[in-house]
């Protein structure tokens, strides 16, 4: 089985990547067995961030690496939080410190004015001094309710509306938001280009 490492040390992502790639015989490998350190996120946009997890994680284990970086973007508040997603309310916020944080911004809005969506951009590196990295992009589009529903998922998916289903992310089961994701939309399309290398 092939190996790979992801340039993450969220659970919730480790176990989605995992899923998504056990059958392509890829083995998921957390960066953290081969460094303790992440990297400074200081790009400006989703792929600047994801194309510096990816080469540390190449770099700290000689392998190839996947990285993703996403978030989620609000039309009311002019695309956050965007890139600071996971730090919308400050450096050290849990998933239920940003959600408070996101339900407050939005107290009120009424919910024509509530859409937003879920982007994934995705690297992969064959190997650490990789050139020419693949780079690909998932967009799941939905609004944010006003109150939390489900207890699945993490992150902001109980905030998140799948219109078409009329649920939260969080009410999906794994083999349903892997489907519909922007973390599948993104994945599958990099595993298409990898099939044709």
């Amino acid at each position: 089985m092939s190996e790979v490492v992801l340039a993450s040390g969220n659970p919730g992502k480790l176990a989605e990547f995992r899923a998504l790639l056990a059958e392509r015989g890829l083995q998921v490998l957390p960066v953290r067995q081969f460094a303790d350190a992440s990297p400074e996120e200081t790009g400006a946009s989703f792929q600047a961030n994801a194309l510096i997890k990816a080469r540390h994680a190449a770099s700290a284990s000689g392998r190839a690496a996947l990285a993703d970086d996403s978030g989620l973007e609000v039309d009311f508040l002019d695309g956050a939080p965007g890139v600071h997603s996971a730090r919308f309310a400050g450096p050290n916020a849990e998933d239920a410190d940003n959600n408070a944080l996101l339900l407050r911004r939005l107290a009120g809005v009424p919910e024509g004015l509530r859409g937003a969506r879920f982007r994934c951009v995705l690297v992969y590196l064959r190997s650490p001094e990789d050139a020419d990295p693949l780079i690909c992009e998932g967009v799941w589009p939905g609004r944010i309710l006003e109150q939390p529903r489900g207890d699945g998922g993490f992150g902001y998916d109980p905030l998140f509306l799948v219109p078409e289903l009329d649920c939260s992310a969080a009410q999906l089961s794994a083999a349903q938001k892997n489907v519909l994701s922007h973390r599948g939309q993104a994945l599958r399309a990099l595993l298409a280009r990898l099939g044709g290398e």
